[in-house]
C-alpha cells in the first residue's frame, strides 16, 4: 500500500477514536447535573452528537485495520450513547404520543382561543419590518419580544393601535422585553427575579370569554463564557416560576427564549414542578437557534402551558433578521380534557422538591457573589 495511503488511513483511525470519544465525553458530562457552562452547553446539541457518533460507528466497522477488543467494546460504548441519546430527543418527535391533544373547538370560536408570538429579535438586528410583518399576518393575541431595546420599542410602537395593552423593559443589554396584547392584561409586572438587569413579564390575560389565564414570560442568562460561568441563574429563575405556578389553579402560560433545551434534565425538572405540558411532545422539535447554521439549531424557545389549553396550531416562523427564528402558538381553552392531560405529566415528589430548593439557592448564591 503506497504511503500516502496508509497515512490517511490512520488519519481515519484516528479521526474515529477522537470522534466518538468527544461524542461519549459530551454524552456524559450532562449526567453529572453540574453547574458549570461547559458541562451545561452539552444539553444542547444532542442531534449532533448522534450524528457524530454514527458516523464513527460507521467508520469504525468499515475501515480496514481496525478490530480487536479494545475495538469493539468502544464500539459497543458508542452505540449505547445513542441508544440514550435518542431516548432523550424522541419524545419530540412525531413517533411519540402527543402531550398535548389537538383543538376540539372550531378554529374560528375566537372566544377561547388564545395566540401568541414569540421572538427573540436580536437587539444588533435592525430590520424590524420582517418581525412586524409576522404580527400583521398572524395578528396573535399577545407579542412577546425579548432582546428589544429603546430603537425596538420605537419601532414596535406603531402595533399599539391593535394592541393597547402593554409592558415593557426595553433594555441595552440584550435583555430586554417588551410585550404587546390585544386582549386585557391584568395587573401586568416586570420583575427581576434574581438578576437586577434580567427582566421578567408576569401577570394575567382575559380571553374574550371572560376566562383569565396567568402568564409568565421569562428570558435568563445562557451558560456561556461571555454570558454567565454556570446554568446557577437560569435554573433558579426557571424553577421560581415553577415553584409560583404550583399554587396557580386556573390556566397558565410560560413562553420565552430560556436559553435551554426541553429535554435537559432543568426543564424536566420545572414541567414536574409547574405541572406544565410542552405541546412539541409527539410533534417536532421546532429548534429555533441558530437561524443562520443549519447544522447546528436546537430548540431555545418555548412554550409551555397548563392542561387547560388544547392545540389548534404551532409553528416555526420565517427568519426575520435574528440568530432565533420566532415560533406561533394557538391554544384553545378546553378545561374539560385537564384531567386527561395532566395526567401524562410525572408529578414532582419530595426528592425534585428538594433539588428544587437546592439549585435556588445556588442561583441566589451566584447572584450575591456577582459571578457572571
Amino acid at each position: 500500500m503506497p504511503d500516502f495511503l496508509s497515512i490517511l488511513l490512520t488519519i481515519a483511525h484516528w479521526a474515529v477514536w477522537i470522534l466518538g470519544g468527544v461524542g461519549l465525553i459530551a454524552t456524559l458530562l450532562p449526567i453529572l447535573r453540574q453547574t458549570a457552562w461547559w458541562i451545561r452547553v452539552c444539553d444542547f446539541p444532542r442531534l449532533q452528537i448522534v450524528a457524530g457518533l454514527l458516523l464513527s460507528i460507521v467508520l469504525g466497522l468499515t475501515l480496514p485495520g481496525m478490530g480487536g477488543t479494545g475495538h469493539t467494546w468502544f464500539l459497543v460504548s458508542l452505540g449505547l450513547a445513542v441508544v440514550y441519546q435518542m431516548a432523550r430527543i424522541w419524545p419530540y418527535t412525531p413517533l411519540h404520543r402527543k402531550q398535548v391533544a389537538d383543538a376540539s373547538r372550531p378554529d374560528d370560536d375566537h372566544d377561547y382561543h388564545l395566540s401568541l408570538m414569540v421572538a427573540n429579535v436580536l437587539m444588533y438586528n435592525r430590520d424590524a419590518s420582517r418581525c412586524l410583518g409576522h404580527v400583521r399576518h398572524l395578528q396573535p393575541d399577545i407579542v412577546l419580544a425579548v432582546e428589544t431595546d429603546d430603537w425596538w420599542l420605537s419601532q414596535m410602537e406603531g402595533i399599539t393601535k391593535d394592541y393597547p395593552y402593554t409592558c415593557h423593559a426595553p433594555l441595552p443589554n440584550t435583555y430586554g422585553m417588551l410585550v404587546f396584547s390585544r386582549l386585557p392584561l391584568i395587573e401586568p409586572q416586570i420583575r427581576y427575579i434574581l438578576d437586577p438587569d434580567i427582566p421578567s413579564f408576569h401577570g394575567c390575560v382575559q380571553l374574550p370569554s371572560g376566562v383569565t389565564a396567568n402568564l409568565h414570560f421569562l428570558h435568563p442568562k445562557p451558560p456561556a463564557p461571555q454570558e454567565s460561568k454556570s446554568s446557577a441563574r437560569r435554573d433558579a429563575e426557571l424553577l421560581v416560576v415553577g415553584k409560583v405556578i404550583q399554587h396557580h389553579d386556573g390556566p397558565t402560560i410560560v413562553a420565552g427564549d430560556l436559553n435551554d433545551v426541553a429535554w435537559s434534565h432543568t426543564s424536566e425538572l420545572f414541567r414536574r414542578l409547574s405541572r406544565l405540558l410542552d405541546p412539541r411532545v409527539g410533534r417536532g422539535l421546532l429548534p429555533t437557534f441558530h437561524a443562520d447554521h443549519k447544522l447546528l439549531r436546537w430548540p431555545l424557545d418555548h412554550v409551555f402551558h397548563s392542561a387547560h389549553f388544547r392545540l389548534q396550531e404551532i409553528k416555526r416562523l420565517t427568519h426575520i433578521g435574528s440568530d432565533h427564528y420566532p415560533i406561533y402558538i394557538r391554544l384553545s381553552y378546553e378545561p374539560e380534557g385537564w384531567r386527561e392531560q395532566e395526567n401524562q405529566l410525572e408529578a414532582a415528589d419530595a426528592d425534585d422538591r428538594e433539588e428544587a430548593e437546592e439549585k435556588i439557592e445556588e442561583g441566589v448564591e451566584d447572584v450575591i457573589a456577582g459571578e457572571d
